[in-house]
C-alpha cells in the first residue's frame, strides 16, 4: 500500500526532526581568561564561526577554546539554559562543574 509507506516515511521524518538538538555552550578566552555563552542549532558550525573570526562579541578574544556544552531537544528549554549560564549563579554552577579544568587553565 503506497499510502501506508508515504505515512511511515512522513512518521520517521518527524521523529527524526523532533531529536535534532539545540546547543548551549561555553568558550574560553585564553587573550582575557574571560567565558562567552551562546545557543546555537549547529555547534559545529558555530564553533567554527567563534574561531575564524566571524562573530564580533569573540573577535578580539581569540584563541577561544570550547570547554563544556549541554544538548537540549527543546529550543525554548536550550535558550532559558543559555540565560541562566549568563547569570551569577549559572557562572558559578560552570566553575563547580568543570573545578578541575579551571584548577588546570584558568588563571
Amino acid at each position: 500500500n503506497g499510502a501506508g509507506a508515504g505515512h511511515y516515511i512522513t512518521s520517521l521524518w518527524n521523529r527524526f526532526k523532533s531529536a535534532i538538538f539545540k546547543y548551549v555552550f561555553h568558550l574560553f578566552s585564553h587573550r582575557d581568561s574571560k567565558l562567552y555563552a551562546g545557543y546555537t542549532k549547529d555547534l559545529n558550525l558555530r564553533i567554527k564561526q567563534h574561531e575564524d573570526g566571524e562573530v564580533q562579541s569573540t573577535r578580539h578574544r581569540r584563541p577561544l577554546e570550547l570547554i563544556y556544552y549541554e544538548a537540549c531537544h527543546d529550543q525554548w528549554d536550550a535558550i532559558r539554559r543559555e540565560k541562566y549560564f549568563k547569570t551569577h549563579y549559572g557562572k558559578m554552577f560552570l566553575r563547580k562543574r568543570l573545578k578541575e579544568w579551571f584548577s588546570k587553565n584558568a588563571a
